[in-house]
């Protein structure tokens, strides 16, 4: 029966890809524009925005402060519920005002139910302050909700199995809309070239072995060469790909990449096809 429900919240988050592409536009709008990425939410919703936050530096070589996952309850909320703290919409108001929040930001808030008074509260205070806002649930909002943030977002699960539990479809949904919403915003940003993460961070062995294949995916050399060219790059494979495909010094092909806003497409031309 789980696994039933759960076969239709692909095709609900896929009716939101209207107002799902318009967030990802004003992802990239603030990204350009020197602005932050904040998630904000309560309870499941407020761990997953903390965990899509979390992976966009090691994924997307992001600054941490890019993208920032803000918990009613604190850090504390995140393996402990914290009874209570999706109540106090002036808590949520505190922590938006803490956080700096300003024009140039943009605010997604995520409630299953869109009631949640800390989201509430947080997304009125990230308006006041200018900030650019979305929300995030999972049943029917009503008009003056809708109208109140620039994007609303609501994939239609349904009734979960267990009543009331929306850590599961609804808890799915919402993880595959910040999947997308990040995604495509670093992808529209230049954080890829293709289907590769060419601007990971090889925080650990896996990642450094993945950045050898991807050199020597895009520029058909040997896993040695790569490995030589990631030297040479200080460890950027972006660097390393510029250095050995157009065969010039980590200078120049930092100037290549400053010259293409750091977009690796506009200084090679499109990827080559998969060997």
């Amino acid at each position: 029966m789980i696994e039933a429900e759960d076969r239709g919240v692909p095709a609900a988050v896929a009716a939101e890809r209207d107002p799902i592409a318009r967030a990802v536009a004003l992802a990239e709008t603030t990204f350009r524009a020197g602005g932050r990425l904040f998630y904000v939410g309560a309870g499941t919703s407020g761990r997953l925005g903390v965990l899509d936050a979390a992976e966009c530096p090691p994924t997307f070589g992001s600054d941490p402060s890019m993208v920032q996952g803000l918990i009613a309850g604190g850090p504390a909320a995140l393996t402990r519920a914290q009874e209570g703290a999706e109540d106090r919409a002036e808590d949520g108001v505190a922590t938006i005002a803490a956080a700096g929040v300003g024009s140039a930001d943009f605010v997604v808030g995520i409630a299953a139910s869109g009631t949640t008074p800390w989201v509430r509260g947080a997304l009125s205070a990230a308006r006041a302050a200018g900030a650019r806002t979305a929300l995030i649930a999972c049943t029917p909002l009503d008009a003056a909700t809708r109208a109140s943030v620039d994007v609303a977002i609501v994939p239609l699960v349904g009734p979960e199995v267990i009543t009331g539990s929306t850590r599961l479809k609804a808890g799915t949904a919402t993880k595959l809309v910040l999947n997308t919403i990040t995604t495509g915003a670093m992808i529209r940003i230049g954080k890829t070239y293709g289907n590769l993460m060419v601007d990971l961070r090889a925080t650990n062995a896996k990642l450094a072995s993945r950045s050898e294949r991807i050199v020597a995916e895009v520029c058909r050399i040997s896993r040695e060469d790569a490995r030589r060219a990631l030297d040479a790059a200080g460890g950027g494979v972006k660097l390393a790909i510029v250095m050995r495909a157009r065969g010039v010094s980590r200078t120049d092909a930092e100037h290549l990449l400053a010259d293409a806003d750091g977009a690796l497409r506009r200084v090679l031309g499109p990827p080559p096809a998969p060997a």
